[in-house]
């Protein structure tokens, strides 16, 4: 719902009851709020917005507590309507633009960013690694290496020819690397890579059986040979800070977490709907539409190299985090890093 449809005085309690329990992590009772809203306000009046709040499913009681915390949706209407923006001090900027400086390597540059987004803020810092809008496959060679090893020429786009080994289950003999290669030039050739994974999988998941020996031992090649680019799409740091939260402790939600964090695929289609959308998003609780990320919000902005928008970076905490410190930081880190990577360019 919009700011709007709440009295301004809703609004005002609202926005003081958000802030004291990012700032705190405790309930929030009437008789605190009514001191730090400083109205002139019977206890009862309080109790009432309060009430017309909660069945707004703004707030809501804890069921240990007398006092009341957010909802989603009263993060998502504080953030839209009511949030300070706590612009960072010059002394700040400067710091972080010096981290910038320390290294010349942009596959250093994009690590420390994700460090620095992960030190500053006591959270996950996670970077997407800069992304061509267009890489197709043109032609895939497999040459056979010493043991269950294969080297794999990769030609991309126009002529762009990279290199990789890949550890197979078993030797292959150069007759069926060769068929496999061609087997997969035939049916993927000027497809994008991301269009190539994703057909392998979906391939890779039917029935086995109906597949003949060439088409799996195809299959299973170029799922290994295509599988890097997926774990090298972002880097992620200081997830084990997500520890030290009290409202992200329960056992079973932390390993959903790690777990999305280990896999990556939903980390990155979150990253790819931001890089999407353009600008900055912030997805907060369930808004992600991952479960594992239910208890946490995601904060993300674009960077740019050479005035294309080839990645975005961002922050993943509780939804408890102080989002008027932590949306400057992460647009100034996404200016700095791209300013960076311009100068390497």
């Amino acid at each position: 719902m919009a700011g709007q449809e709440l009295t301004e005085r809703a609004q005002h309690l609202l926005k003081v009851l958000v802030e004291r329990y990012i700032r705190d992590g405790a309930p929030v009772g009437s008789r605190t709020l009514s001191r730090d809203a400083k109205l002139d306000l019977s206890p009862a009046t309080i109790r009432n917005v309060m009430a017309d709040l909660e069945e707004l499913g703004l707030i809501q009681a804890p069921h240990t507590s007398a006092g009341r915390v957010p909802t989603v949706r009263g993060y998502r209407l504080f953030v839209d309507n009511l949030l300070t923006i706590n612009p960072l001090a010059e002394q700040e900027i400067d710091t972080l633009k010096a981290q910038f400086l320390r290294d010349a390597d942009p596959q250093r540059i994009i690590a420390s960013a994700s460090s620095l987004l992960s030190e500053i803020t006591s959270m996950a810092g996670v970077v997407m690694l800069p992304r061509r809008e267009v890489v197709a496959l043109r032609q895939i060679e497999f040459l056979p290496l010493s043991g269950n090893r294969v080297l794999v020429i990769l030609v991309v786009n126009e002529r762009e020819v990279q290199n990789r080994i890949i550890d197979t289950g078993r030797a292959y003999t150069s007759s069926e690397l060769t068929q496999a290669a061609n087997f997969i030039n035939e049916h993927f050739a000027g497809r994008t890579l991301r269009q190539v994974r994703d057909s392998l999988l979906r391939q890779m998941q039917a029935d086995r059986e109906d597949m003949d020996r060439l088409m799996r031992s195809a299959l299973e090649m170029a799922q290994k040979a295509f599988s890097a680019d997926d774990e090298d799409d972002y880097l992620m740091a200081g997830e084990t800070n997500l520890m030290g939260y009290a409202e992200m402790s329960d056992m079973e939600r932390l390993r959903q977490l790690f777990e999305a964090f280990a896999k990556k695929q939903d980390i990155l289609h979150l990253l790819d709907h931001s890089l999407s959308a353009k600008g900055m998003q912030i997805f907060i609780g369930n808004e992600s539409g991952y479960e594992a990320l239910d208890a946490c919000s995601v904060v993300t902005s674009p960077y740019t190299v050479q005035d294309q928008v080839v990645g975005v970076l961002g922050v993943i905490g509780p939804t408890r985090m102080a989002y008027g410190r932590v949306i400057p930081l992460v647009d100034i880190t996404a200016r700095l890093l791209g300013a960076a990577l311009n100068q390497e360019k």
